[in-house]
């Protein structure tokens, strides 16, 4: 049993997605690629074989990831997210204390992350350094070059 992840219901929706799509057009484009390999005669020297066999390995691998990843998830319900502290789903608006520069990042699951949208991670650093805090707390979080003053200003859904 791997340890259970929190998503929206768009994050499944997206896990689904890709799981469908691994299973549904990239293993048997792999299948083809094998069996192209092997109607070219002896596969004991046929590097196209080998290449094709490494990427089925692969892609089983990230499949079984995925469902193992699926059957671990919860839909969290968005409508019992609480805002009073900072806890996953939660937008928050910070202001680093040095720079007064406001950021604004969503708090959600690996799988979720993107950081070109502001949805950072709930095992990155930041975000661990924020959970439990309230409007108005000053976040003290460790990164790579030191640590930084949060100022949390705003927390929503």
């Amino acid at each position: 049993m791997g340890k259970v992840t929190y998503v929206t219901q768009e994050g499944l929706k997206k896990m689904k997605e890709e799981l469908s799509h691994l299973m549904n057009v990239e293993r048997p484009a792999i299948s083809k690629q094998i069996g192209e390999a092997i109607d070219k005669g002896d596969i004991s020297e046929n590097a196209e074989y080998d290449a094709a066999k490494d990427a089925q390995g692969m892609l089983e691998a990230k499949i079984a990831t995925l469902r193992d990843n699926l059957a671990n998830t919860r839909v969290l319900d968005e409508s019992k997210i609480d805002t009073s502290k900072v806890q996953i789903l939660n937008i928050v608006t910070l202001k680093n204390t040095k720079t007064n520069k406001v950021m604004k990042y969503t708090i959600v699951s690996e799988h979720e992350a993107d950081l070109k949208s502001g949805k950072i991670s709930v095992e990155t650093p930041i975000a661990k350094g924020l959970l439990g805090k309230k409007v108005g707390d000053i976040a003290e979080i460790k990164v790579p070059s030191g640590i930084i003053s949060f100022k949390i200003m705003d927390i929503s859904i």
